[in-house]
């Protein structure tokens, strides 16, 4: 099948969401599938790029020096093509057997397609209110694409407004992330969050309950990362890695007994999931997208989003309880290895070919 995935910008920095995309990418293109994965340096529908020489010039710059590209935090299959695009208009889009939008923003050019762009579906990886009203971003979901969800409440989302959603979870990379560090190596006061600057994405309750568990654990040791340099200063008992690499990521869930993820919402908590890869204990909010693989006091120890208390209280369990963290981490591992790309990658070849 030729498959032609469409972003919604370039993919010079890490992203959850476009990390689904490539890895489905370069799984459908070693099965012999021809894919494309489009690029736009504009979404708008008015006024097209060159009427801004200035974004022009830098549309221009991006072609030729290849930095719209994911290449210094992914790896894309050599057999997928990346294309840089001024915008997401018909002409820039390849003819062939399937296109896929992966956004609302995409979903509303797919729908204008003709149909020698193949047939149209739409990957919904989260309900993206955050960067549009919930109107327009529940309109793409009615437009007449067939609709991919990542996880169980996008799909409940889809039967609630009375849409059919197909469900095919995440897949997850072990070779990139795993266990390398034994549970007794592992101090319990050492926790790891991913730190990010949206709101959403609940890094201030994380720092807050961190801040709370610090009062009773002087010895607390706090690992952050992120992908841009952070906004605030922190204590000498917080360290910030900017923009870690795979390799370096995966030696600091190592290194950490417990990560805490404090999100709001999420498609599909990423973070957590690695961290279970890796041998962490899981703190985390009680949300859709992390209840596709932590459950409470199974595998994990959830708790109500936006409540820093009840978060920081977990996390002191799971420091003090040593049998508990133990359970659980190994729990975690075991369970999350149902997620891989292999299995996800075949159930999105078959609903693409309409098997």
């Amino acid at each position: 099948m030729k498959i032609t995935f469409l972003l919604n910008g370039r993919g010079a920095k890490p992203s959850g969401g476009f990390k689904v995309v490539y890895e489905y990418a370069n799984g459908l293109a070693r099965r012999g599938n021809t894919v494309t994965v489009i690029h736009p340096a504009r979404l708008s529908m008015d006024t097209p790029i060159y009427k801004y020489p200035e974004k022009t010039v830098r549309f221009l710059r991006r072609r030729l020096d290849g930095s719209y590209r994911p290449d210094k935090w992914f790896a894309v299959d050599d057999r997928v093509r990346l294309k840089w695009v001024p915008s997401l208009k018909s002409r820039y889009i390849p003819s062939g057997d399937i296109v896929i939008a992966t956004a609302w923003s995409t979903a509303e050019w797919v729908s204008l397609y003709p149909s020698i762009k193949g047939k149209q579906f739409y990957l919904i990886q989260h309900l993206e209110t955050f960067n549009a009203s919930e109107e327009r971003v529940l309109a793409t979901w009615h437009l007449p694409l067939k609709k991919i969800v990542i996880s169980r409440w996008l799909q409940k989302i889809a039967e609630d407004i009375g849409e059919s959603a197909s469900y095919i979870p995440n897949g997850l990379d072990f070779k990139a992330f795993g266990v390398d560090a034994n549970e007794e190596s592992r101090p319990a006061d050492t926790v790891i969050m991913m730190y990010h600057p949206t709101e959403w994405k609940g890094s201030t309750d994380g720092l807050k309950a961190l801040i709370l568990v610090r009062e009773r654990v002087p010895a607390l040791k706090v690992l952050l990362f992120g992908v841009d340099p952070p906004r605030r200063a922190f204590p000498d008992w917080i360290s910030y890695f900017e923009n870690p690499g795979q390799q370096l990521l995966r030696k600091l869930y190592n290194q950490a007994g417990i990560c805490v993820g404090p999100s709001w919402a999420e498609g599909w908590g990423l973070p957590p999931a690695e961290a279970m890869m890796c041998g962490c204990a899981v703190a985390a909010t009680d949300i859709g997208g992390h209840r596709e693989f932590a459950r409470h006091e199974v595998n994990a120890l959830l708790s109500p989003a936006k409540d820093p208390s009840a978060l920081a209280d977990n996390i002191l369990r799971l420091i003090h309880d040593e049998p508990l963290r133990r359970r659980l981490a190994k729990a975690g591992n075991a369970g999350i290895q149902r997620f891989t790309w292999d299995k996800a990658v075949d159930e999105f070849e078959k609903t693409l070919a309409g098997r």
